[in-house]
């Protein structure tokens, strides 16, 4: 089961990963845009950012490891259970979050 500790590790991998916050919360920044944020103020979660299609394919899949809540639809990020997502797959989410918040420099 992956923590908040493992999602870090996973994007410091990439190139300017800074932690920081976001609402008050932990989060992930490249370039100083967010693309991840742990969800301590409601059920808990980790947000990702994602393409919209992205998210619709995550949820449409029936993996109980991602869901959404009223307050995101519409929006591009997917809520992550780190209690039920996979190492691996988890680690492809949050380096296709940082691409999309990344300057093409980085990229």
């Amino acid at each position: 089961m992956p923590t908040w500790e493992d999602a870090v590790a996973l994007a410091k991998r990439l190139p300017e990963v800074e932690e920081s916050t976001s609402y008050r919360t932990p989060s992930l920044k490249v370039a100083g845009k967010s693309f991840a944020r742990l969800r301590t103020e409601a059920d808990g979660g980790l947000v990702l950012m994602c393409e919209l299609s992205e998210k619709e394919a995550l949820l449409a899949s029936g993996d109980p490891a991602f869901y959404t809540t009223p307050h995101y639809d519409g929006y591009g990020a997917i809520l992550v259970d780190l209690a039920k997502v996979d190492q691996r797959q988890l680690a492809e989410l949050i380096e296709d979050a940082w691409r999309l918040k990344a300057p093409a420099r980085l990229r």
